[in-house]
């Protein structure tokens, strides 16, 4: 009889990699970054709301923030954050967020998008970094998941079925999470992997397989989970123990830290909540994988869950980029905890950390402290929905388990109550919410609101010089070195007028064409324009014709400088001053508002020298300049008449 494993389908996905030598052509890689929309790219990673003039606008990926900075031109194919100040194309894009490497992005995103990679003869591939490529990873549990899947049929997996089937979950809500089965054998999943091609690295270095005397399946007789990426990757498995004999007294395994696969950075379902997020502004963040089928299976479905340990930080800003968390978004962020001990202290670490998000955070506690796996198993999805719907505030429900343990008749243990209330929202930086948060104290104690907002003052008070204590003293022996000047924001409105004509030129190359045939370096005051523009200059100038897709990679390339290669993608993602596609027209008239000042520099140089020049001992001299102010104010003259209608 045949082992369940061989009898498993071949899958043609996880055929093995072809090898390959020498450099990746040119031609290949612009066809790469011709076909790999980076708004599609950018959209697995962020979600993107219409930012106007053709400009999409998301949370940062790079960094933590509250109001989204972070611009996609795709357009162009370029990014750029106003607030990190990282920028690139599509690949940089990948490299950035993936840790990737350049030849590891490239052939990521050309498997995506059907590109055929060649390699230039005679040069020697490019040093990889050690350890299996991220790709192979990734194929490696693609591979796995579907022999999981395909066991949950087998004899063997009775239990697991059976389990499935006690929690209200049919076959098809098992093939929609991708739900499996690990046989108990403990090497089914190391052969299949060694006849699909997978060396021994790559799978240890998965997380799959572990290594002892010999090599062995990490996971043995449960049944499990695959843990996927925003883009439906799987990176890692939750297993949960169903057979009383396990061996292993943890009810639930998950794979350990790998190359792909962060416990902090991941959220299970995030891959099928990400949409529902986004339209609904709501998300409802749960305890376990079964808490996330049910939810999504009783129409809420835009329920996560974090993977083998609590929901942090790190947690928190992956779901802020799915939901588009900011301040102008109204949104909503709902967890759902027991309402014992555990949900209690639960419930408090979230509320240390509820800071972290710009949308309201909630609360929703089942009766009798079910789960929503329960809940919807005794009282049908209808019941979860409305757990969802009856939602209450998370300062609220902190708040209520705070004074639950005083007795508020008394006199002395409304003042502990306060005490204590105050100190827990003393280190709250939004000043509104400490406000709310003090009269919502002083209704539930039954004290003035003014008497909280005092004691929070002094709970206030009473953290803050820790908060303050920082080393000032420097050695006496190190003479201090002169600041360096900062340079002027590129936003000042001294420098709009420049701003706007090199994001024409970088934007619309073909449409400025010879328009700026007689523009200089001198007509940039801010030192990062002029060597944007010097940037252009080396990139081979603008000319008329078809936009080039290359256009910007190329005045990157030639800037020669980090701070002038942001400020290029900068101006790339940054919309134009026009709802419509820049006119000839309209670019002439920049130009000629960018040369008008100029003039008016130049102007001003030579009235500054006449003031300083003796009309009778250097008259010629005198002469010439007073000819030249001429000169320059009817040369001003016909440029502002020629400006009309710039911005």
């Amino acid at each position: 009889m045949l082992h369940p494993v061989d009898a498993v389908r071949t899958s043609a996905s996880a055929r093995r990699l072809p090898d390959v030598a020498g450099r990746i052509r040119e031609d290949d890689i612009s066809e790469v970054r011709d076909k790999a929309r980076i708004d599609d790219v950018v959209s697995s990673y962020v979600t993107l709301k219409n930012a106007g003039g053709g400009t999409l606008k998301g949370l940062c990926p790079f960094h933590d923030e509250k109001t989204p900075s972070f611009n996609v031109n795709p357009a162009r194919q370029f990014f750029h954050c106003f607030g990190c100040q990282e920028g690139g194309d599509v690949i940089s894009f990948l490299m950035k967020v993936d840790g990737l490497t350049f030849v590891e992005s490239v052939e990521r995103l050309a498997e995506k998008y059907g590109v055929q990679l060649r390699r230039e003869e005679g040069e020697e591939e490019p040093q990889r970094p050690r350890g299996p490529a991220r790709a192979r990873l990734i194929e490696a549990h693609k591979v796995a998941q579907e022999l999981y899947a395909e066991l949950l049929a087998s004899p063997e997996a009775l239990a697991a079925r059976q389990f499935l089937h006690e929690r209200g979950f049919d076959q098809e809500a098992a093939r929609t999470f991708g739900v499996g089965f690990a046989p108990r054998d403990g090497d089914a999943l190391v052969r299949h992997l060694r006849a699909r091609r997978f060396s021994e690295e790559e799978v240890v270095a998965a997380g799959l397989v572990a290594q002892g005397r010999s090599l062995y399946d990490r996971f043995r007789g449960r049944l499990l989970w695959p843990i996927r990426e925003a883009n439906g990757d799987t990176i890692g498995f939750g297993a949960r123990r169903i057979f009383d004999d396990d061996k292993i007294d943890a009810k639930y395994l998950n794979t350990p830290e790998t190359a792909i696969y962060k416990k902090s950075q991941v959220l299970y379902g995030i891959d099928l909540a990400r949409s529902a997020m986004r339209d609904s502004q709501q998300a409802v963040v749960v305890e376990g994988y079964t808490d996330v089928m049910a939810c999504h299976l009783a129409g809420v479905g835009m329920a996560v869950a974090s993977c083998g340990t609590a929901f942090g930080q790190e947690h928190a800003r992956v779901l802020r980029r799915f939901l588009g968390d900011h301040a102008d978004t109204g949104g909503e962020v709902i967890f759902t905890f027991d309402g014992d001990s555990a949900g209690q202290k639960a419930a408090m670490k979230v509320f240390e950390s509820d800071q972290v998000f710009a949308s309201q955070t909630y609360v929703a506690v089942a009766p009798q402290g079910m789960d929503p796996c329960d809940l919807r198993l005794k009282d049908g999805d209808a019941a979860v929905r409305e757990l969802v719907a009856t939602r209450r505030p998370l300062y609220r429900f902190v708040l209520e388990n705070v004074l639950a343990r005083h007795d508020l008749d008394r006199a002395d243990s409304r003042v502990d109550a306060l005490r204590e209330s105050a100190s827990l929202v003393s280190s709250i930086r939004d000043k509104a919410k400490v406000d709310a948060f003090a009269r919502e104290i002083a209704h539930m104690i039954g004290v003035d609101v003014d008497e909280a907002r005092a004691e929070l003052r002094r709970a206030a008070a009473r953290t803050r010089p820790d908060e303050r204590r920082t080393t000032t003293a420097r050695p006496v022996d190190v003479a201090p070195q002169p600041a360096r000047a900062p340079l002027p924001s590129l936003s000042d409105p001294r420098f709009a007028i420049e701003r706007e004509t090199l994001k024409l030129v970088v934007q619309h190359p073909a449409g400025v064409g010879r328009t700026t045939a007689h523009v200089t370096v001198d007509d940039f005051t801010h030192p990062t324009y002029r060597g944007v523009w010097q940037a252009v200059v080396t990139a081979g100038g603008v000319v008329s014709g078809a936009d080039d897709p290359g256009w910007v990679n190329r005045v990157r390339a030639a800037a020669g400088d980090a701070e002038v290669s942001a400020a290029v993608t900068e101006l790339g993602v940054e919309p134009v001053r026009t709802t419509a596609t820049p006119t000839p027209t309209y670019v002439a008239a920049h130009v000629a508002r960018l040369q008008e000042l100029t003039t008016s520099r130049r102007i001003a140089e030579v009235k500054s020298r006449l003031q300083r020049t003796n009309p009778v001992e250097h008259a010629a001299e005198y002469n010439r300049m007073f000819g030249e102010l001429v000169a320059l104010e009817q040369h001003r003259r016909t440029l502002r008449d020629h400006a009309v209608g710039a911005t």
